[in-house]
């Protein structure tokens, strides 16, 4: 047992990066928990939830479109409503999209062809429940590797998104063509972030950039903090 918190990492027919996932959460000293998309309930003593990248249900509808009504989503929904901290990385943000847990919608790439890349991402906010030891400004370099990650809002929903500090993250270049060079992007409530870099693959410096850590961190600081009943 780590004695850190314990975090639930959902797997999808189709996840590609749940075991990175866990892997990272491992590292940086967390519990991961293992939990298939068909589980109707989140385990015991979840403190927090990590939705993984890949290719849920094949990408065959639209991204995320199928995994959205996969039974484990009913408990994270109930899990974020209760203001648990949840995490979605690439598929894992298209899926929170699809569900209504994040604003927004993820398109195809600008280009109409699938990026891989280190990307550098600049902190736009600091008032979600990730962003505890950011600072407005700061830059992660983390590594991107998608196909639909042209993040979509109309300019009013920009204007109350940026109003309200929910965008999170930004490129610091036009990567994918998203609308604001928007990387990630919170809830209302602060504890649901979803980002299409994927944080889990930047944690070690034997393998290249760490730009992952601050966001992980991030992830287990919201889960240390009780839940309000």
């Amino acid at each position: 047992m780590s004695g850190g918190p314990r975090i639930a990492v959902v797997t999808f027919p189709g996840s590609n990066d749940d075991g990175d996932a866990a892997l990272a959460l491992e590292l940086l000293g967390a519990e991961s928990v293992r939990v298939w998309h068909g589980e109707t309930a989140l385990p015991d003593g979840t403190a927090g939830v990590v939705l993984p990248g890949g290719f849920s249900y094949g990408d065959y509808l639209r991204c995320g479109a199928i995994a959205r009504f996969a039974p484990v989503m009913e408990s994270v929904g109930a899990f974020a409503a209760s203001g648990g901290p949840v995490l979605g990385i690439c598929n894992g943000f298209q899926i929170l999209c699809e569900a209504g847990l994040l604003p927004g919608v993820l398109r195809q790439n600008r280009q109409e062809q699938f990026i891989c890349a280190d990307v550098t991402v600049t902190v736009e906010s600091t008032s979600s429940a990730f962003a505890g030891t950011w600072a407005v400004a700061q830059e992660f370099v983390i590594p991107i590797k998608h196909g639909e990650g042209n993040w979509y809002g109309d300019n009013e929903l920009v204007a109350s998104l940026e109003a309200r500090g929910q965008i999170a993250l930004r490129y610091t270049e036009d990567v994918n063509g998203a609308v604001g060079r928007v990387a990630g992007v919170t809830n209302g409530g602060g504890n649901v972030l979803g980002l299409m870099p994927h944080p889990e693959h930047a944690v070690d410096p034997l393998l290249g950039p760490t730009g992952g850590v601050a966001i992980l961190e991030g992830l287990l600081s919201a889960a240390r903090v009780p839940l309000q009943a």
